[in-house]
């Protein structure tokens, strides 16, 4: 059995920023333009390292998919969540599709998945969520930080490490995809991970039909 935990924690800054790594990637189970297989022959084409497939609230492309066993394939997953008074979006990599405390936390039907205003209302709770995804084989790892929409990052980040977090989404494309919606410097994001030992990820938040 792979351990993704140790294997993500070999994933360098080099890996992400020559898109040979990309840990988060929508499809059309979510609010994604690709197709779940195409995506998976998209990056064995272009020689990527690793993928992970990351939905929102789902894992069905997992469930129905014909390449789900490529070796460049992490299972992964994007729950919303609500922190407190604080809006996020929580990775989940290498977890177990088939845990059933993590089944509770999946969407209830397609809406759940793709439309913004219904994913503002999830009720999941952060605590409950992480252990859920650890229960699950899983590391839990902070969604392009510098949106959380918190005072200071370093006081939020170090509230989730005591539930449980494993890592930070470091390497991510602020400028091309939230910039508008950032509200702290992305720099930071690195050093509170190096401050703390948390794992560092990276991915593009794709949610077009090709791999860029």
């Amino acid at each position: 059995m792979i351990n993704y935990k140790e294997l993500i924690k070999t994933f360098t800054e080099e890996d992400f920023r020559q898109k040979r790594i990309n840990l988060h990637i929508h499809t059309n189970h979510s609010d994604g333009e690709a197709d779940f297989d195409d995506i998976i022959e998209q990056a064995e084409k272009l020689n990527y390292k690793y993928i992970a497939i990351t939905d929102h609230n789902t894992m069905s492309g997992y469930e129905f998919s014909k390449k789900v066993n490529s070796q460049i394939l992490i299972p992964g997953i994007e729950f919303d969540v609500w922190c407190g008074y604080i809006f996020m979006h929580l990775l989940g990599y290498g977890v177990d599709k088939n845990n059933e405390q993590l089944k509770k936390f999946f969407a209830k039907d397609k809406k759940e998945t793709e439309l913004d205003i219904i994913r503002l209302f999830s009720r999941r709770n952060i605590k409950e969520l992480i252990t859920a995804i650890h229960a699950a084989g899983g590391i839990a790892v902070l969604a392009h930080p510098a949106c959380c929409w918190c005072i200071s990052m370093d006081r939020f980040v170090k509230k989730l490490i005591g539930y449980g977090l494993d890592g930070i989404e470091v390497y991510y494309p602020y400028p091309r995809f939230r910039g508008i919606l950032k509200f702290h410097k992305e720099e930071t994001a690195k050093e509170i991970a190096l401050k703390y030992n948390l794992i560092m990820t990276g991915g593009t938040d794709l949610h077009k039909k090709h791999l860029q």
